[in-house]
């Protein structure tokens, strides 16, 4: 009888325990649940204004008015209390052209709209000359150059030693006579110290020993005729052969220290490279070379000298 007590004991004392362990969770999450809930839980969405709104939290207040005590508001920045309000006039006031208007430190309007008007003012300002200026011209100045000014340097061209024929072509190039005190038709009109050469040639008749003992050694002989080296330009030394053959009567610009023929032999061909000169390369300044010269100096806004100047060749590029 006393072992059935014992067990009954025993079994209800067991019970008691488990029961008491199922009640004990249930009475934790009792007291776990009011500590949940005393943590405020984060707003979601935007928050609900009531009267007048209060200012966002990452942005500050509307500038000019600012809170009691100069405190900040809250999950905000400080508002500045320390500058005074503007007045309506200053609010008034225009903006400069093509500038965003600014309210202290914060640009109105939405920034991409703020870059937008920015990047408009700023080409409007490119695209409009500056007052009082005359806008570049690109390329040549309009209208023909000036005559007296020496057209841009062509392409450098290389002096060359051109097989020229022993003996002219008088045909293609007849002679010409010798003409006491004559001018040179137009070169009065030609301004330039470039063009005093033109300006003061008159032919001289002289005999040889006249020649050598004023130029001796800077007299050359191109297809049996001599020529002189004054000024920088060959010319015809009239009467020192009284038979000598002239296909042209004035200056040769004297380039590269090149005797008469091989100057003309170059600006054949650098005419002909052109499309000016379309006959041989013979070192003859007869009639076709003299107009395929004119021509060149014609479209280029050179004097139309029909002769080998220093403007035509710098032009050409060759010096």
């Amino acid at each position: 009888m006393r072992i059935v007590l014992v067990f009954i004991c025993s079994s209800a004392l067991a019970l008691i325990n488990v029961s008491a362990q199922e009640t004990k969770p249930e009475k934790e999450k009792k007291k776990a649940a009011p500590t949940a809930q005393a943590q405020p839980a984060k707003p979601t969405g935007k928050p609900t204004q009531t009267g007048k709104p209060a200012a966002l939290p990452g942005k500050s207040a509307e500038v000019g008015k600012a809170k009691a005590g100069g405190k900040p508001v809250e999950g905000g920045k400080p508002t500045e209390v320390t500058k005074p309000r503007e007045s309506k006039q200053q609010k008034q006031q225009p903006m400069h052209a093509g500038q965003p208007e600014v309210v202290k430190g914060k640009q109105a309007g939405k920034p991409g709209e703020t870059a937008k008007a920015a990047q408009r003012a700023k080409a409007a300002g490119a695209a409009k000359p500056e007052l009082g200026t005359k806008p570049e011209v690109a390329g040549a100045a309009a209208g023909k150059p000036e005559k007296a000014e020496v057209a841009a340097a062509g392409k450098p061209i290389k002096p060359q030693r051109f097989n020229v024929p022993q003996q002219p072509n008088t045909a293609k190039a007849p002679p010409v006579q010798f003409q006491q005190n004559r001018r040179i038709e137009g070169s009065q009109n030609w301004q330039g110290q470039q063009y005093t050469v033109f300006r003061s040639y008159t032919p001289e008749w002289h005999d040889q020993g006249w020649w050598n003992s004023h130029y001796g050694s800077n007299i050359v002989f191109m297809f049996g005729a001599p020529y002189f080296l004054n000024a920088g330009y060959w010319q015809p030394a009239w009467g020192y052969n009284s038979n000598a053959y002239y296909a042209y009567d004035g200056p040769i610009y004297a380039y590269n220290n090149l005797p008469p023929d091989q100057v003309i032999a170059n600006v054949q061909s650098a005419l002909q490279e052109q499309g000016y000169y379309r006959d041989e390369v013979d070192g003859l300044l007869g009639p076709q070379t003299r107009e395929a010269l004119a021509a060149y100096q014609r479209d280029h806004g050179l004097y139309e000298t029909a002769a080998i100047d220093q403007p035509t060749l710098q032009s050409l590029g060759m010096v």
